[in-house]
């Protein structure tokens, strides 16, 4: 980053203002100059570099479970990349392309009772997700609508209300929980990871449906990623602590919407749980780039493969 010295007190103000914007209750970040060095600032370099080969659109995939804090680290990096390299960014998350409600329904009556909750690797518009890659990246690019889905109410916002990007982006910022995932093999399924899948997935309908979309459809849309950066949690236990988390602030900026009790978000964790250990398993040996997250929620070491 020496090259760019002469950007750096523009650099920090702006990402100082954004994470000050980003503090609802009590929890501040920490050491901010000192992840903004070690962290932020190599990974844009990274993701300038990966465009300037080409000089081609460049998706780069996000991944990490619930409560990482990847929405955060997404306009971090797209400020960076703004402000230092000129490098036009897109962010949308996997979870902007969950079915709606009325498709959950008619496949949780059709396949499994469990795919009306929203989450796993089947409960997204793969076709509508696929495509929108293919557009973001296309040479012809033409402005496009990216959808938006409201967790509130648990359904995709009207179209007046999607992501307009009118601009062919150099970078587009992919994340979401299971990008990158992987299919587990057909053995690893056999037996129940937790009372969820004993108690309401007894014939595995479920967990193979996920496992078969994982396979194909969604295989089909991580091909795409240029490069993948890992959010790795210490276990799955904080992966619950950080969602309850996510939730306490949705209750303070949710102007009133609906959110989640404690134990409902107990329960809601479990649809995850099976695909964020096989995660936790996979993805440091087939991402990019590493960044481990420690017990306090702060970004410990980075490893760049």
């Amino acid at each position: 980053m020496e090259d760019k010295n002469i950007n750096y007190q523009k650099i920090k103000k702006k990402y100082l203002k954004f994470l000050s914007s980003q503090e609802v209750m009590s929890e501040p970040f920490r050491d901010k100059l000192d992840q903004l060095k070690k962290f932020y600032l190599p990974i844009s370099g990274m993701i300038k570099e990966e465009y300037i080969k080409e000089k081609k659109t460049k998706v780069i995939g996000l991944s990490g479970g619930q409560g990482t804090g990847k929405s955060t680290i997404s306009n971090i990096l797209k400020i960076i990349l703004k402000d230092v390299y000129n490098l036009e960014t897109v962010i949308f998350s996997i979870d902007d392309f969950y079915k709606t409600l009325q498709e959950r329904k008619k496949m949780s009556k059709k396949v499994s009772d469990l795919f009306l909750t929203r989450g796993v690797p089947g409960t997204h518009d793969t076709r509508m997700l696929l495509q929108c890659l293919k557009n973001l990246t296309i040479d012809k690019f033409k402005k496009i609508s990216i959808p938006k889905f409201d967790k509130s109410i648990d359904d995709r916002l009207q179209k007046n209300k999607w992501l307009k990007v009118k601009k062919k982006p150099n970078i587009v910022i992919f994340e979401g929980w299971c990008v990158g995932a992987t299919a587990q093999k057909n053995k690893d399924l056999n037996f129940p990871i937790n009372k969820l899948e004993k108690q309401k997935d007894k014939k595995k309908i479920w967990r193979k449906k996920v496992n078969f979309e994982l396979k194909n459809n969604y295989k089909k849309i991580f091909n795409l990623i240029d490069k993948l950066i890992f959010l790795r949690v210490p276990s799955f236990k904080y992966v619950f602590k950080w969602r309850l988390l996510q939730e306490q602030k949705l209750r303070i900026t949710g102007k009133g919407n609906k959110t989640m009790s404690d134990k409902q978000i107990q329960n809601f964790i479990m649809y995850y749980e099976r695909i964020t250990k096989h995660i936790l398993k996979t993805l440091p040996k087939k991402a990019e780039v590493v960044i481990n997250i420690d017990e306090q929620h702060r970004l410990k070491s980075i490893k760049f493969n």
